[in-house]
């Protein structure tokens, strides 16, 4: 059995990488266009200079590439590969511009991951007093990463649909996602309609354009970055927030559930059990914050509810946004948020987290489980959800990504106990980076440890990618072993 497999196994082809590494590359060159842009209007020369270099680099990958011929068939492990390698290399990349605004490489970094895995966890601070192209680049970043570089550059530049079905498929989108060319630029319309409604509606709110694009590009991704320390909190009153936050809860659900709205299926939409399931973890996570925040603080009824609906969507959709100092909450309300944070939004949105419907194929599979304990032995039951019986594939892959994100939450958390963090206070950081939710009760800083930078930098790539993506490229033989001759 052993030589068997290891006979149908088969490392990455280098060629393939580099091919489909470049096409990304032209992408990237043309995304990184917007902030230069940017650099060149809000008279930001020196950032401006420090993009240039990039883009060359970028251009002149893409332009090796060319002559590189397009393979008919693209294995599963090299699709895995280059969606990884998108999401590593255009960070670093992207640092480089970022210490133009005063940040040392290691802190550059952190903030270039957290934003396009669309985190939101920053080491910035005194954010006021940073280049206005900064605070422009890092929302730009969380737009495209959530949206999915990979995605994008098939959308516009792929031409072959077998390679195109490959690619995606590892997003983790299953909604985005069966995918070929059309699907991808459906995605792509819809996630840039959400874009401009949010801005034009916050804008209209707030009056402010700056505030209205870089918290648009950030809640319409999820990612959560905001021009202000205090995040939210810096804006006057409660609607422009909640403008900012709703957008957010349209990033959460599923983009296919909008297309289906738009072809007047739309009781069918609203009956969609992931949106169901989004509203109704909401309304308990809100109500058990609004319980904490009036029990533990005495805050007036009005600001708790208020707190608290917002910090239950904030969570839950891993948007990230906050209204409140989250370290001076009590445990029971970060438990909440921790596993509002790890559960996330919907299949196929840019939520991060497990995902509501692995964890309503998770309950569905225990309700089974109980079921058939109380049922005679020859008696056949199967765990169903949407009217459709859930494979043992289907259960397998559910169940091992639910086991493997417990994993590394687990030992994440046990490197901040051995740095001495409160307990409860070091799982909500880890939660909240492997979610890629972008919360923080304050652990989070420029001073913090360059260890603990590099876990929590690997907890959001390993969010963002759903663990086995990169697992497979830290797997040896995808690199090392037996390769296919015929591209």
């Amino acid at each position: 059995m052993t030589a068997i497999s290891q006979e149908l196994s088969y490392a990455v082809r280098m060629p393939v990488l580099a091919k489909y590494l470049g096409m990304l590359a032209f992408m990237l060159a043309l995304l990184t266009l917007v902030p230069l842009g940017a650099a060149m209007l809000f008279q930001d020369y020196d950032i401006a200079l420090r993009y240039l270099p990039v883009i060359a680099v970028l251009l002149a990958a893409w332009g090796a590439s060319r002559a590189i011929p397009e393979p008919r068939r693209i294995q599963t492990n090299e699709a895995l590969t280059i969606v990884t390698l998108a999401f590593v290399l255009s960070p670093l990349l992207m640092t480089f511009p970022f210490m133009a605004s005063g940040l040392s490489f290691a802190n550059a970094l952190f903030e270039a991951i957290s934003a396009v895995t669309t985190t939101g966890l920053s080491v910035s601070t005194d954010l006021a007093s940073k280049p206005e192209t900064f605070l422009f680049a890092r929302s730009w970043m969380q737009w495209y990463g959530g949206l999915g570089i990979v995605v994008l550059s098939i959308a516009i530049l792929m031409g072959s649909q077998m390679p195109g079905r490959s690619l995606t498929e590892p997003l983790g989108g299953e909604a985005l996602a069966t995918t070929t060319r059309r699907h991808a630029r459906q995605a792509l319309v819809i996630y840039s309609a959400l874009t401009a409604a949010g801005i034009a509606v916050v804008w209209l709110i707030s009056g402010n354009a700056g505030v209205a694009i870089n918290h648009v590009l950030a809640a319409v991704s999820t990612g959560g970055f905001s021009s202000f320390d205090d995040s939210l909190a810096g804006l006057d009153g409660w609607t422009s927030r909640f403008a900012i936050i709703g957008i957010s809860l349209c990033g959460a659900l599923p983009l296919t559930l909008y297309a289906l709205m738009a072809s007047r299926k739309w009781r069918t939409g609203i009956q969609d059990v992931e949106l169901l399931a989004l509203v109704a973890a909401v309304v308990l996570v809100a109500l058990l914050l609004f319980l904490s925040l009036r029990l533990q603080t005495g805050m007036g009824l009005s600001d708790a509810a208020g707190h608290a609906l917002f910090l239950a969507m904030s969570a839950q959709t891993t948007a990230g946004f906050t209204t409140l100092d989250l370290s001076a909450m009590d445990d029971s309300a970060k438990l909440s948020m921790i596993v509002s944070m790890l559960v996330g939004g919907g299949v196929g949105s840019t939520a991060g987290g497990i995902k509501l419907l692995r964890l309503l194929i998770l309950l569905r599979v225990i309700q089974v489980m109980l079921r058939r304990a109380t049922m005679p032995s020859h008696a056949l039951h199967y765990a169903r959800l949407r009217g459709k019986v859930l494979d043992d594939t289907t259960l397998q892959r559910v169940l091992i990504l639910i086991l493997l994100y417990v994993g590394v939450v687990a030992f994440s958390w046990f490197a901040f106990l051995a740095y001495g963090y409160a307990p409860m206070d070091a799982l909500f950081e880890v939660a909240s980076a492997t979610a890629t939710a972008g919360l923080s009760v304050g652990i989070t800083t420029a001073d913090m440890p360059a260890f603990l930078k590099a876990v929590l930098c690997l907890d959001m790539l390993l969010g963002r990618l759903e663990i086995i993506a990169l697992l497979v490229v830290l797997y040896l033989p995808n690199w090392v072993g037996t390769r296919k001759d015929a591209p």
